[in-house]
């Protein structure tokens, strides 16, 4: 007898497909199937019960994905005691059921139903593109179809023209049989129902929007469609270019911090295309057009093929050995800190890169340069995520597994927009409000998932830029003042005394929404009907982005999230929680391994000895007990001269840091900066030494996504320039006199889990069991922790902070009217120096400037125009597009495009605990203008000249090493 009772069915290989998606009843039933006996939870498909117990029903219609349809009729079968040919997919198993899959009867059917799909079918499998990867080649198969009685002399469906407009996958609608996979998987699965059914019967076609060219309907290119079909119809590019791939390799996605699961699909040493992996905890089987589609960059010719080196960044570049380059390097840094000091040097760790690449960034610094100057660009995004949720509840990083938000009641998103940034995981919180859940947005832009096709009308707070604060307490207010607190919640599980203090506090007159309605510009009644929503309609879950954290106040509005979800009691359980949404790919594994200044890996202090001393055992040297320099500390002493040399490690600082020219000015002080990097990105332009870098299918590892979830790394292809970044970093630590001696990554991983209290029990053979971990992974939970905080916090009692509103210093004014604030695009990632790589470019090929129809208006601007942009900072140049998204005085734009100077205007004011740059409120003024800004000039001509450096770089025969 065979058993799929257990709830942990999906330990079954994720490769196969069960037909229907699993069924989640705590009732067993027990049925025979072909005489095999088997018990499965009650609910489950007859198709499903049949595939568990080994036994294959033909299907075409039919996805583990996607909810049953019975349109294809190829899977039924014979039910003892029922009339007919249920189809398998749509019938539920039930006590005591005998099913027979295989009889003479269900053969003929089964054979004439193929022969009906084929009589309008191309015959041309031997040049089909799915020749050998064809469900309906296979279904022919299986049914034993020999001959086919009909021919195309009547109407047919196969002089269909072809749909190529999307430039990574075809439509070719004379091979479609119109099983609606396609359409169900755009709704069910990604949720923007962009493709329909269009016309009935034998006129029935799968229609793009209003029947339009896929790149003109709101189709997202994430792909799901084309995993979808069964046949040619909708197929990649790259597989009708290269052919069907031949073998494998699973890794993680290197883009957003989902984390999405992958299959890199090869055909010899080249990669065909990424399917989304069904056994990736994080994506199920679902991606977005970035991972999916987007992964040219790695082959590019753009790439830096052998390592770079040269005295000053006016001249050409010359091209030597890794041994030549690695020795510059080092001589330079021992030089510098020989004439300046110990502190004259640090290094800049990646979000981009893996664990184990970061945390060797860290060590060497810390035990190779031998201080604490170690950064990240978590610091420009996430830092107040670590001081202010590490203040109230203990721990910095999100409380939940993703899936977790399909058991909210109520879903509070603040300063994100999934839609764009975190794209598959916006796809799972759509099905999730499709069932009912309601929906609140606190944003100064409507953003797309207010517009959730079947989720019920959303509430946007649309508060201006820099109120984020006012709007927390306004509606923790509530939440106190009408009696709406978990007050068992509150004694079981905070400190009496903080929350006492924070409880009087939050109820004086000046935190009423009424009191603060002025300052944040949102009706009191909506954001009192808000607060009650969030605390009094089942589970409240919050999920916060950069438009939290990159705020003066950035540290203070995550305190006051922490405030409302344990004032509520919305913690420690499934479909609650306070979620991050970590804009890179290891955001949350950059913090973990102790890129900080003052923190090594795990959140440990370099203040405290007992934690130095275990350090220092195992890495053999003293470690200084003083906190290092910050980015921004770093430019500042760069400029004043005491800050001569900088390690950076797959950051574009020059791009991605606030006020550019502030930056630029600092990196051109340095005497040495060391740029390992895939391309001459921006911060490289400025490099003496140019390290290749290797991409996330050139290296092992490991990342960490934004819900703690630790996934592998996998080499599919070899590094092109000969080594994975780790590899470069120690050879650099060797250089400098301080020995390193890891083979593999895996090495590297042991020593963290020797370190750091929340990694103890990970390593790669554990990774590979169980598929991924969500720390912390540790004696007490040596399968990981999915929901956090379920019994206590990890400094014992949740602690309540009082936040008192403080207004940003960067306010409108005459001079400065408008309030600009900065975002993401769906199509490209960060910087963009990836996306801006591959055909993503063709969605947005230049970074503009939304402003409101009346701003535009009082202006006399209209759509299209140049648009001067002027902040005290700085001024740049961007092409106008006329939204209503943006509240009227507020102006909107996205970074991706370094020509675009978006960070030219953007100034240093930070957060007041982390430093942590306000990106999101900038004061400016707009004007038409005719030519581009001064500094966009002077960016165009130093691009061009710095690539003709690299164009007419000269090799090591050259050059002897001073």
């Amino acid at each position: 007898m065979l058993n799929y009772f257990d709830p942990r069915e999906y330990r079954i290989d994720p490769n196969r497909d069960l037909g229907t998606p699993p069924a989640l009843s705590e009732t067993a039933v027990a049925l025979t199937i072909d005489g095999v006996e088997i018990h499965v939870p009650d609910g489950t498909s007859v198709m499903r019960a049949a595939a568990l117990a080994g036994i294959t029903i033909p299907k075409l219609c039919a996805s583990d994905n996607l909810e049953a349809f019975g349109s294809c009729r190829l899977c039924a079968v014979e039910i003892e005691g029922k009339r007919g040919y249920p189809a398998s997919c749509t019938t539920p198993v039930s006590e005591g059921m005998a099913v027979h899959t295989q009889t003479g009867k269900l053969a003929r059917l089964r054979r004439n139903i193929m022969e009906l799909y084929i009589s309008d079918h191309p015959l041309d499998c031997l040049t089909c593109p799915a020749n050998g990867d064809c469900e309906l080649q296979d279904m022919a198969g299986a049914v034993g179809l020999r001959d086919v009685r009909y021919g195309f002399d009547g109407a047919n469906h196969l002089d269909a023209e072809t749909d190529d407009s999307n430039p990574y996958f075809s439509f070719d609608p004379s091979k479609c049989i119109v099983c609606s996979r396609c359409v169900r998987a755009c709704e069910e699965v990604q949720g923007t129902f962009a493709l329909t059914i269009d016309g009935r019967g034998f006129d029935s076609t799968v229609a793009a929007g209003q029947d339009e060219d896929f790149m003109d309907s709101e189709c997202v290119s994430c792909g799901a469609c084309v995993q979808a079909c069964p046949t040619s119809t909708l197929m990649e590019k790259s597989v009708i270019e290269v052919g069907v791939p031949e073998h494998s390799v699973v890794t993680t996605c290197a883009y957003c911090g989902v984390g999405c699961s992958f299959k890199a699909e090869m055909k010899g040493d080249q990669l065909v295309r990424m399917v989304p992996y069904k056994g990736g905890d994080a994506n199920h089987g679902h991606s977005c057009v970035k991972g999916r589609f987007a992964f040219g960059y790695a082959t590019h010719k753009d790439r830096i093929k052998e390592p770079m080196i040269r005295e000053s960044i006016d001249q050409p570049w010359r091209a030597v050995s890794w041994e030549n380059a690695i020795d510059f390097a080092a001589q330079r840094l021992k030089g510098i800190q020989a004439e300046h000091g110990r502190e004259s040097i640090g290094g800049i760790t990646s979000s981009r890169c893996t664990n184990e690449e970061t945390y060797l960034v860290q060590k060497l610094v810390r035990a190779g340069f031998g201080n604490n100057n170690t950064d990240t660009c978590a610091r420009v995004c996430h830092s107040p995520t670590g001081y202010g949720l590490k203040t109230t509840i203990g721990e910095s990083a999100g409380t939940q597994t993703f899936d977790s938000v399909m058991q909210a009641d109520t879903i509070l998103v603040i300063g994100a927009n999934p839609t764009d940034a975190h794209p598959v995981f916006a796809s799972q919180m759509r099905r999730r409000l499709r069932q009912g859940a309601n929906l609140i947005v606190a944003d100064p832009r409507h953003i797309d998932l207010l517009d959730t096709a079947h989720g019920g009308e959303g509430l946007h707070l649309a508060l201006k830029p820099g109120t984020n604060v006012a709007l927390i307490n306004a509606l923790a207010h509530v939440v106190v003042s009408e009696g709406l607190e978990d007050t068992d919640f509150i004694a079981r599980r905070c400190e009496p005394g903080a929350y006492n203090t924070w409880r009087e506090f939050i109820q004086e007159e000046k935190n009423s929404p009424e009191a603060l309605e002025a300052e944040t510009g949102v009706p009191a009644d909506k954001v009192r009907q808000a607060a009650r929503l969030y605390a009094s309609v089942g589970n409240g879950a919050i999920y916060y982005g950069l438009g939290v954290t990159e705020h003066s106040q950035g540290s203070t509005m995550v305190m006051g999230i922490a405030n409302l979800a344990m004032a509520t009691g919305n913690l420690g359980r499934e479909g609650v929680g306070v979620n991050p949404l970590r804009g890179q790919n290891n955001v949350q594994g950059s913090c973990d391994m102790g890129s900080f200044p003052h923190e090594l890996p795990g959140y440990q202090h370099v203040g405290d000895p007992a934690v130095r001393e275990r350090f220092e055992n195992l890495w053999h040297v003293k470690i200084d007990d003083e906190p290092g320099l910050r980015i921004p500390n770093m430019f500042d002493a760069a400029i004043a001269g005491h800050f001569r040399a900088l390690y950076v490690q797959g950051e574009d600082i020059a791009q991605s840091d606030p006020n550019t020219q502030h930056v630029e000015q600092a990196l051109t002080s340095l005497d040495c900066l060391i740029v390992q990097d895939i391309f001459l990105n921006e911060t490289a332009k400025y490099a003496h030494v140019l390290l290749p870098g290797a991409t996330f299918l050139e290296k092992n590892g490991t990342f960490t996504n934004a819900e703690r979830r630790i996934n592998r790394v996998r080499k599919v292809m070899a590094p092109i320039a000969g080594k994975e970044d780790w590899e470069v970093t120690q050879d650099l630590a060797n250089a400098l006199g301080y020995a390193m001696n890891y083979s593999h990554p895996s090495e590297i991983m042991d020593e963290i889990a020797q370190l750091t209290p929340t990694f103890t029990g990970v390593s790669y053979a554990k990774l590979d069991e169980l598929g991924s971990i969500q720390w912390p992974c540790n004696a007490e939970h040596p399968d990981g922790t999915p929901t956090m905080h379920e019994v206590d916090f990890p400094i014992g009692k949740g602690h309540f902070a009082v936040t008192e509103y403080v207004a940003t210093p960067e306010r409108s004014n005459r001079r400065y009217p408008l309030l600009l604030t900065t975002g993401r695009i769906l199509s490209q990632y960060n910087v963009g120096a990836q996306t801006r790589r591959t055909e993503n470019s063709v969605w947005h090929s230049e970074d503009v400037l939304e402003i409101h129809p009346s701003d535009a208006d009082l202006r006399g601007i209209r759509d299209g125009d140049w648009l001067g942009v002027s902040s005290r900072v700085g001024q740049t140049v961007l092409r106008c597009r006329i939204s209503e998204r943006m509240l009227p005085g507020v102006v909107y734009t996205t970074f991706h495009h370094p020509g675009s100077g978006a960070n030219v205007i953007t100034t240093d004011s930070s957060d007041w605990a982390t430093n942590c740059p306000e990106y999101k409120v900038t004061a400016v003024q707009v004007e038409k203008v005719t030519q581009p800004s001064a500094w966009q000039k002077h960016f165009q001509s130093f691009d061009r000249r710095q690539h003709d450096y690299l164009e007419h770089s000269s090799d090591e025969s050259n050059f002897a090493i001073k």
